[in-house]
């Protein structure tokens, strides 16, 4: 595609690549040359780091980490009316800063700045982190910086100055309840630089309710650019579930340029070095067993049926 557009359009190629902004694969086209991740690293020579997001977990080369500790979330259950906004890329939602988390590990308590989703097409594959080479229907990050920054642009100055708690979304029969707030409010922004009021809603009800919660945690960079690496991951191994209608409502979006804003994912970088960590909490299950009892049961709903 990209060399059939280059050679149809080499003219105006020349004028515009040069100050193209970057977009996803989905969005590339003729009409549209765009700089799509393979090019990111032209846009910010940061993306093409040894220490870049998302990366494809292996469980059975996760590190059982006994030095790990329970995360613990601070006003995580405190409601709020908030605003989210269609920024050309994804959804968003800002937050004030007055939730947190801390332990696990983490160099103090982190202020929860943002929340952003990936997802596919159709509620098909969108996750931008994959389990053994598993890819999930969506993904959530919860955008954390150091309490002493003031913004995620002065926080990635900090090798160590974001923290993301990112949420896998599997397919579930029925609608999850707790998330029709935001679904309902989809229908409102499908176009860029349009909001919608949101709420009430906690952060609490966004995550896996399960406690303690199992992550695993390795470091790495943002997955857009500037793919800045000062990010600590902790990616849960517990799903949130949600219907199919729900994970398709994402793809009503509208990227900038009127096309459907859909598998809004970055790749999977290469791991180089880096070591994945996983904590178990008491009682908690594993992944791999997570998906052996789910496919179990796919198998006996087809028996039945």
């Amino acid at each position: 595609m990209y060399s059939f557009c280059v050679l149809l359009l080499f003219g105006s190629l020349l004028r515009i690549t040069g100050g193209a902004e970057w977009c996803y694969e989905s969005q590339f086209s003729c009409s549209n040359p765009c700089k799509g991740p393979k090019k990111w690293a032209d846009v910010a020579p940061s993306c093409g780091g040894e220490r870049q997001s998302p990366i494809n977990i292996v469980t059975k080369r996760a590190v059982s980490e006994n030095n790990l500790t329970p995360l613990t979330f601070q006003d995580y259950q405190h409601t709020f009316n908030g605003i989210i906004i269609n920024n050309g890329h994804t959804v968003k939602v800002n937050l004030s800063g007055n939730a947190r988390v801390a332990g696990g590990g983490l160099e103090g308590a982190y202020k929860a700045m943002e929340i952003h989703f990936h997802w596919g097409s159709g509620g098909g594959p969108g996750s931008e982190h994959t389990l053994d080479g598993d890819q999930f229907p969506m993904e959530m990050h919860i955008v954390h910086i150091k309490d002493k920054y003031s913004s995620v642009s002065d926080a990635v100055k900090d090798p160590f100055g974001v923290a993301v708690l990112g949420v896998w979304y599997q397919e579930s029969e029925t609608t999850n309840k707790k998330y029709e707030t935001i679904i309902n409010a989809l229908a409102k922004i499908t176009q860029q630089d349009t909001w919608s009021s949101l709420g009430p809603l906690s952060l609490e009800m966004l995550i896996p309710s399960q406690k303690p919660l199992s992550y695993f945690r390795y470091q790495g960079s943002l997955t857009t650019p500037n793919c800045t690496e000062a990010v600590t991951w902790t990616v849960f191994t517990d799903t949130i579930m949600l219907s199919k209608q729900q994970l398709s409502a994402f793809s009503d979006l509208k990227f900038g340029n009127g096309s459907t804003m859909m598998e809004t994912f970055r790749p999977v970088q290469s791991l180089n070095k880096r070591e994945v960590l996983y904590y178990s909490g008491s009682n908690a299950v594993s992944v791999s067993n997570i998906l052996v009892i789910s496919a179990v049961l796919t198998v006996l709903l087809t028996i039945l049926v």
